[in-house]
């Protein structure tokens, strides 16, 4: 397998003006938006702020920092910092398989330049830092890492201080469907696979007009099912009707407002779950807004489920409404774990008028977040395979899919055998 770059020493890089001067334009990238932990020590105290790498204690640690490249070619590097806490550290600074040490010192931010890598191919680039060794127990604070050469023309990365949150989150992506009009129920299956269910993913099911359900990975120990409704446009209180057994409900804040109900439940990657969701008119001119869940059945079975679950009821005035705005997505929502890739597949969607006939769900629109659409970060995929949807973000792969584009997966032809009479 060929190299993924070859490195070689660069002398007095961004050092004396006349050679500054005569090489290509730099480019500054921030690890307040662009770097995380991926390689957290023991007992450590590593983080990464809106400032950067600090408290940077422990060679065991590695903090990589994340850009992307339009092409291949040179990439010069130099790190911008300063070292409090001892008088001179070590560091080393790896690209692909191949790594170069450089010197911090000095209480005073400076540019110090580490050498040059050639990179090999177009996409993202992973830089790794990790400590060396330190006459005192501290490597350093890092701002930035400074980019140049052919490989740096038109670097990608996060670059807007004021939502470095949502950079290191990720690209949330959204799968979006045409339902009919009058929709009293929807129904449709998620199945993460293996290896796609990174803590602090979320991966929603049916979202629409006023709410949203999915499963969630809260922490290595503990996953949900999570049915949320927004409070009404014109400030009316959803409140709760009724909830199943074992679900917590409370208000939640922050992105809006609203009425919260989840059940913590051990659902596995590798297994598909099924969601059921219905809004009906409350008689008093609000709706009521129901959820269930379910794991699917073994393939034997496939057109039925194993026991439907009553995740909550929640009543929300405003005026009756139907289910409107049919959309799934998945997001990470752990700043922290923003690096992790996570993927799900969505497939089997129907949607089910008052009165009326299940209607199969087979065209979906793929769109981005502002994250995305603003370039601060581009590890966002969506597509079709076969009978399923898919959604991917995060991970720094390379290419994205582009936006905008609708996507038409092979019918499944049999609507979904609930006995809708006999639900919780």
């Amino acid at each position: 397998m060929r190299s993924l770059v070859r490195a070689s020493l660069v002398l007095l890089w961004f050092v004396l003006p006349g050679i500054a001067a005569a090489q290509e334009t730099t480019v500054t990238v921030p690890l307040g938006g662009n770097a995380f932990i991926t390689k957290p020590a023991p007992a450590a105290h590593e983080v990464i702020t809106e400032t950067g790498l600090h408290n940077w204690d422990s060679n065991r640690a590695v903090a990589s920092v994340y850009f992307s490249v339009q092409q291949a070619g040179e990439l010069q590097v130099a790190l911008v910092g300063a070292l409090a806490g001892a008088n001179r550290s070590t560091v080393k600074v790896t690209v692909g398989n191949q790594s170069l040490p450089v010197n911090l010192f000095g209480t005073e931010s400076a540019v110090f330049p580490v050498g040059s890598f050639t990179i090999d191919r177009p996409g993202y680039v992973k830089l790794d830092l990790q400590g060396v060794s330190t006459d005192g127990r501290y490597y350093g604070d890092v701002s930035d890492v400074r980019i140049a050469g052919s490989a740096a023309v038109g670097a990608v990365f996060a670059n807007d201080p004021e939502n470095f949150y949502w950079s290191r989150r990720g690209p949330s992506v959204h799968l979006g469907y045409q339902a009919p009009t009058d929709t009293e129920y929807v129904y449709s299956e998620v199945t993460v696979p293996v290896g796609q269910d990174a803590v602090g993913s979320y991966y929603m099911a049916n979202g629409f007009d006023g709410g949203y359900f999915g499963i969630q990975v809260n922490s290595l120990t503990e996953r949900r099912v999570l049915f949320s409704i927004w409070d009404a446009p014109d400030g009316g209180k959803t409140t709760l009707v009724a909830k199943g057994r074992n679900v917590v409900t409370n208000d939640f804040g922050g992105e809006g407002t609203g009425g919260q109900s989840y059940l913590v439940y051990p659902w596995q990657a590798g297994h598909t779950y099924r969601f059921l969701t219905r809004a009906r008119p409350d008689g008093n001119g609000g709706t009521l807004f129901t959820s269930w869940f379910a794991e699917a059945a073994s393939s034997a079975s496939k057109s039925k489920c194993t026991d439907w679950q009553l995740i909550a009821t929640w009543k929300r005035p405003g005026g009756p409404t139907s289910l409107r705005s049919l959309y799934s997505f998945l997001e990470s929502f752990l700043p922290e774990n923003g690096y992790l890739g996570r993927s799900a597949r969505y497939g089997n969607q129907w949607a089910k008028p008052a009165g009326g006939a299940w209607t199969e769900l087979a065209t979906a629109r793929f769109t981005v977040d502002a994250t995305g659409s603003n370039q601060q970060r581009l590890d966002y995929a969506g597509g079709v395979n076969g009978n399923l949807f898919y959604l991917h973000m995060g991970g720094f792969f390379s290419p994205p899919v582009a936006p905008g584009q609708s996507f038409v997966r092979t019918t499944n032809g049999t609507p979904p055998a609930i006995d809708l009479n006999t639900l919780p």
